[in-house]
């Protein structure tokens, strides 16, 4: 009988040891699961910011040809 608890600890220990390998490795799978995410997130990101840069680039392109285009009209109006 007085070997019994340490015929159990052992077993436990393992289990234990086994369970802890088991909770490495899903941890392990949650981080490469949160890094790609995260490397979507930031793609994403990129895209709305070139998209944004983009459309700033136009609508300031197209704001400069229709002020020269007022001020030719405005010019052939003073001119008549």
């Amino acid at each position: 009988m007085a070997n019994e608890p340490e015929d159990m600890i052992m077993p436990m220990l393992r289990e234990m040891r086994g369970e802890m390998r088991e909770m490495r490795s899903e941890m392990h799978e949650m981080k490469q699961q949160l890094d790609k995410l995260e490397s979507g997130q930031k793609t994403i990101r990129q895209a709305l910011t070139a998209d944004t840069m983009m459309s700033k680039f136009v609508t300031g392109d197209f704001e400069e040809r229709i002020f020269e285009l007022e001020r030719k009209v405005e010019a052939l109006s003073k001119g008549n």
